[in-house]
């Protein structure tokens, strides 16, 4: 069948069915996330890029969910916990490249930076980290992709780091640099939630390289993608710092 119908032309209607498809979409996906930006993206058939105001769209409703899934976060709300029995074993790798890629960080000249608002800003050695009081918890990690695994994940609540050195609590977001290379930021509430762990061991031995070390933060209410690992600097801002998958379209908030 002949159509006469330019490439942009077909985008534009696309867009409009994605307009159409919204405005009869039950409000439960997006409560529950189930549409983001990459999902809206197979919906219009066309990447985010391609098309500037087909981006604008889309990034509009992605920022939407977001704030959708801000507006339901409960911060005393726990993530399940489980028993050691049920550790998956091994805990699957999991990063942006392959396991041969990963960083190996000398722990002796180990510091962790830390910046913006906050009231002390010295540098962290990991025998620092190791005084302040250790906790531990066996909770699941989502993973974006659709797999999830159980492992036992020790550290320092992050609550208790950022009350020591004095952070801004009132701030909006917190953003983390690591030395593979990734980045991202979280929310304040999520940052003060009991079960958001800055981690040093896990099941019980010092964080493995492939796992993270010499630091890992290990958020159970969000999706894998948002737990950075090999952590070297910490900063608090009320400017939205991105991240690396956020930066290429996932949403922001990415709880589970």
């Amino acid at each position: 069948m002949k159509t006469d119908q330019t490439p942009s032309r077909e985008r534009a209607d696309l867009l409009k069915e994605a307009e159409r498809l919204i405005e009869r979409t039950p409000r439960r996906l997006f409560l529950t996330g189930a549409v983001s930006l990459g999902g809206l993206a197979m919906l219009t058939g066309c990447s985010p890029s391609a098309e500037p105001r087909t981006e604008r769209f889309l990034r509009a409703v992605s920022r939407w969910n977001d704030r959708v899934q801000a507006g339901l976060f409960d911060p005393t709300r726990l993530a399940p916990t489980y028993p050691e029995s049920m550790i998956t074993r091994p805990f699957p790798f999991n990063a942006f490249y392959k396991e041969d890629r990963v960083p190996h960080v000398d722990g002796t000249d180990y510091r962790l930076e830390v910046s913006g608002l906050v009231a002390d800003r010295h540098r962290w050695s990991l025998e620092e980290l190791r005084a302040l009081p250790q906790t531990s918890q066996v909770t699941r990690h989502i993973c974006v992709e659709g797999w999830s695994a159980i492992g036992k994940w020790g550290g320092v609540r992050f609550r208790t780091f950022l009350e020591r050195i004095g952070a801004d609590l009132t701030a909006s977001f917190i953003g983390f640099k690591c030395s593979d290379g990734y980045h991202t930021s979280i929310d304040m509430p999520t940052a003060l939630h009991p079960q958001t762990l800055l981690t040093l061991t896990y099941d019980g031995e010092v964080l493995p390289p492939r796992y993270g070390f010499p630091m890992k933060l290990r958020m159970p209410t969000k999706l894998g993608y948002k737990n950075p690992k090999h952590i070297t600097a910490i900063y608090v801002t009320n400017t939205n710092p991105g991240g690396y998958w956020e930066d290429l379209g996932y949403n922001w908030f990415g709880g589970s």
